[in-house]
C-alpha cells in the first residue's frame, strides 16, 4: 500500500499569515512530490475572539477554510481554544475539531498516515485521531518540546502522544536525547534534520545586494532572520551594538522578519534602537519572501542568532548557502548545524560577554566562504526527503504494536 499523508500542523502558512510554518511546508511538500499529500492546519477559535483583534490586530489572524498551495489542498478547520488555562485542553478540542475532516479524507480518499508536527498540541491531537480512526501517526519534534517539558500538565500529554506514535522524527539529536530522558521511546525516534533549497539560496555579488538594499559604505554588516519575538534574541544583539561600533564604526545590523504566532516584539525592538541612538545602524527590513532572502543574506558579512531555544534552525543553512559564517547560542540543535569551527562560533546562551567576543572575532576573521557554501550544499533537501520517504514506506508495512 502506498503512503498517503495527512500533514497535521497548527503552524502552516496561509493568506492571513504567509510566513508561518514555512519550514514545515518546505519539508513536507517535497515529500508530497513522491506521495499523495494533504494538509490540515487547525486554527484556534472561541466566541467573540474577533473583538480582541480591535485592540490586538495580530491576535489569531483569520485563515480561510481551505486553500490550494502549489497544487496541495490545505484545510484550516477551527477548534475551540479558550485563552489562559483553557489552553490545556487544546489537544483534545483540536482532535474533535478535525475528526470529521480526517475521517472523510481517510474513508473517501484513502489517506492512511497522519503526520503531525510538534508533539503538543498537534501530536497529542493526532494520536487521539489515530486511535479513533485506527490510523498510524508520526510526530516530528521541532523544538517546542523543550519549553513544554517544564510544565507538568503539558509534559504528561506530550509524553503520552510520543509513546502512542508509530514513529517519531526529530530535527536534531539534541532534541531526541531531550525527550528520551523524559521517557519517550528512543528506539522509535529517527533524527532527520532539515535541509536547504540551494536553488533559492546562493550568493549574489555583495556590492549588487547592498546597492539593492540602499546600503552605503564599506563597514561590516550583521544580519538576523526570524520572527520578531523574545526567543530569537534580536534585543540581545542590539544591546551589544554600541560596543561593537567602537571597534567597527561603519557597522550595520539588518533585522529581517515580522510578527509570528509566538508574538510581536517589533515596537519593543524599535524603542530599544531609539533609546540606544542606533537609528542609523539598525535596518528593519520586515518579512522577506524566501526567494528574495538571498539578497539581504548576500549583503551581510555575518549571521547572528542569539536564540533561547531552537530545534533545527533552517536559517543557518540558508545563510551558509549564501556564504555567511554563523554566530549563535548553544541551545537545541544549533551545535549540530554549526558543527565545525570553519562554519562559525557557538557560545553559551545568556553570556553577553561571550556573544560580544565571538562577534568581534568573527568580524575580524578571514573566513573560507567557499567551504561554508559547500557545507550547505552537502545538506540539501534530497538526502533528507529520501529518509522520510523510506520511513513512511516502512510504517505501512508494519503492524501496530
Amino acid at each position: 500500500m502506498k503512503p498517503a499523508l495527512i500533514v497535521f500542523s497548527t503552524l502552516f502558512p496561509h493568506s492571513g499569515l504567509p510566513g508561518a510554518g514555512l519550514f514545515v511546508r518546505e519539508r513536507m511538500f517535497r515529500v508530497g512530490e513522491v506521495f499523495p499529500l494533504v494538509v490540515i492546519s487547525p486554527k484556534p477559535w472561541f466566541p467573540g475572539q474577533g473583538l480582541i483583534r480591535r485592540f490586538r490586530p495580530g491576535f489569531r489572524p483569520p485563515a480561510p477554510r481551505e486553500e490550494l498551495q502549489k497544487g496541495v489542498r490545505v484545510y484550516f478547520p477551527r477548534f475551540l481554544s479558550l485563552p489562559g488555562l483553557g489552553r490545556r485542553f487544546d489537544g483534545f478540542f483540536m482532535a474533535l475539531g478535525s475528526y470529521r475532516l480526517v475521517r472523510r479524507l481517510h474513508r473517501s480518499e484513502g489517506f492512511n498516515i497522519i503526520d503531525a508536527h510538534f508533539a503538543y498540541p498537534d501530536g497529542y491531537a493526532a494520536t487521539r485521531l489515530g486511535r479513533w480512526l485506527n490510523l498510524p501517526v508520526t510526530i516530528t519534534l521541532r523544538g517546542t518540546e523543550v519549553p513544554h517539558a517544564r510544565k507538568p500538565a503539558l509534559r504528561k500529554r506530550m509524553l503520552r502522544a510520543l509513546q502512542e506514535a508509530r514513529w517519531i522524527f526529530s530535527v536534531s539529536q539534541a532534541l531526541k536525547e531531550h525527550v528520551s530522558r523524559l521517557g519517550a521511546p528512543a528506539d522509535r525516534i529517527q533524527v532527520v534534520g532539515n535541509g536547504v533549497d540551494i536553488g533559492k539560496f546562493h550568493p549574489v555579488p555583495k556590492a549588487e545586494a547592498r546597492r539593492e538594499l540602499g546600503l552605503d559604505g564599506e563597514g561590516p554588516v550583521l544580519i538576523t532572520v526570524g520572527g520578531l519575538v523574545e526567543r530569537k534574541g534580536f534585543h540581545r544583539v542590539i544591546e551589544l551594538l554600541p560596543r561593537l561600533q567602537k571597534r567597527h564604526p561603519g557597522l550595520r545590523y539588518l533585522v529581517v522578519g515580522g510578527p509570528s504566532p509566538e508574538g510581536d516584539w517589533s515596537q519593543r525592538l524599535r524603542e530599544q534602537v531609539e533609546r540606544l541612538g542606533l537609528e542609523e545602524v539598525v535596518r528593519f527590513l520586515g518579512p522577506v519572501e524566501p526567494h528574495r532572502l538571498k539578497v539581504p543574506l548576500s549583503a551581510a558579512d555575518l549571521f547572528v542568532l542569539a536564540t533561547r531555544n531552537e530545534g533545527w534552525a533552517n536559517v543557518f543553512l540558508e545563510a551558509m548557502a549564501c556564504g555567511l559564517p554563523v554566530v549563535t547560542t548553544d541551545v537545541g540543535g544549533n551545535r549540530e548545524v554549526v558543527c565545525r569551527e570553519e562554519l562559525g562560533m557557538v557560545v553559551p546562551f545568556g553570556d553577553a560577554e561571550a556573544l560580544h567576543d565571538a562577534l568581534v572575532r568573527a568580524l575580524e576573521r578571514n573566513w573560507d566562504r567557499e567551504a561554508i557554501i559547500r557545507h550547505a550544499r552537502e545538506n540539501s533537501w534530497d538526502s533528507r526527503v529520501k529518509l522520510l520517504v523510506d520511513a513512511f514506506n516502512r510504517i505501512l508495512g508494519e503492524k501496530p504494536q
